[in-house]
């Protein structure tokens, strides 16, 4: 029996965790793989529990667990909490607990929401790269931090901080997920004014050796803002730290279409991956099933990927989701205004994949 915990979260979290457990469920249970079940709470609604936005018991739920699927945290309910105590800790604090180094974000263009893009049709189609980005280091986390007085001004500091290990270690699953995709790597750096891109570009390149069967360029991170803009569909994986990596893979997100769409994986060395949506709360549609559950269920194909180890279950799900979209169906944030297309609701959406998965 493998133990999975739900973190359904805040906002639209409970409505697509939902959708994404049915189908994990269902497809898991096809495949012949047992599966157990927890809920607990993160974010918004572990404060209003627990005053904290993740508990002690949360968190060892987490680690006895095979794998988790998270909703999404955060509203503007908590907004006006001091930072160190938002919702948001409660994510990046099981990230850190759980040793999770690797986010990876594919992103894929689904023929039927090619013309969903705001990039013209023929620049998004085909697009299908993955976005590896290095996730308990540099700028956000580095030391010395923090505000200060100095000389009568206010003054605030942040510092960017890798070692060889840290590079290392997210470069070779950048390489290592290339050599299951298309064998290219897109390293991503600022080398020209960072020393600490220096040292990526240094590391990088070691680590390459060791995959003489896999293509290996560098691109500085400004022009490839641009890049992603002008022909998205010539990368396949991008590595890249903390920062840069945070800012890339949310503009390849918005290039598909719909942060609807898009789902994550959060990799380490302790045996347990996290799962979640790009997409945020959304509380403005927050029970109303209005939500796209698509990304939560995308994010537990992904789950079945790399936690179970059962990439056929996980395709089930992605061309049950592919069959569906090119049926028409749509939710809200899929229609065009000007399309005449009528949405369905987050629950109907779920059905729909169901439906495809019991046709296979």
């Amino acid at each position: 029996m493998h133990p999975i915990l739900i973190l359904p979260g805040d906002g639209i979290g409970p409505e697509v965790t939902r959708e994404a457990r049915r189908v994990l469920e269902t497809v898991a249970g096809a495949a012949g793989i047992p599966l157990g079940f927890e809920e607990s709470e993160i974010g918004g609604a572990s404060i209003d529990k627990h005053g904290t936005p993740l508990s002690d018991e949360a968190l060892e739920k987490a680690r006895r667990s095979r794998a988790v699927l998270l909703g999404a945290v955060g509203g503007p309910k908590w907004d006006a909490m001091p930072v160190d105590t938002r919702p948001e800790r409660g994510l990046l604090r099981i990230r850190k607990e759980l040793g999770l180094f690797a986010n990876l974000r594919p992103a894929h263009v689904f023929p039927a929401l090619a013309s969903a893009s705001t990039l013209r049709p023929e620049v998004v189609e085909g697009i299908d790269l993955l976005v590896v980005r290095e996730l308990t280091g540099g700028i956000y986390f580095g030391e010395p931090r923090g505000q200060a007085i100095v000389d009568g001004r206010r003054e605030a500091r942040n510092t960017m901080v890798y070692d060889e290990v840290e590079i290392a270690r997210i470069a070779r699953v950048a390489f290592e997920s290339a050599r299951r995709r298309r064998r290219e790597v897109t390293h991503v750096h600022k080398a020209n004014v960072l020393e600490v891109s220096q040292l990526w570009m240094q590391v990088v390149e070691e680590v390459a050796k060791d995959f003489p069967d896999v293509e290996l360029h560098h691109q500085l991170v400004d022009s490839m803002a641009m890049l992603l803009l002008r022909e998205p569909a010539a990368y396949d994986v991008i590595v890249t730290g903390n920062l840069f990596g945070d800012i890339l893979s949310d503009e390849a997100a918005m290039i598909t279409g719909s942060l609807g769409m898009l789902p994550s994986a959060s990799l380490g060395e302790g045996g347990v991956g996290l799962y979640e949506p790009v997409h945020g709360s959304a509380p403005d549609i927050a029970g109303e099933d209005k939500a796209n559950p698509l990304a939560a269920i995308l994010s537990a194909a992904m789950l079945l990927e790399h936690s179970l180890d059962a990439p056929e279950a996980a395709a089930t799900i992605r061309t049950a989701v592919e069959q569906v979209l090119g049926d028409g169906h749509r939710t809200a944030d899929l229609v065009a205004a000007d399309s005449g297309e009528t949405a369905i609701g987050c629950r109907e959406m779920g059905d729909r994949v169901l439906e495809k998965i019991g046709a296979a």
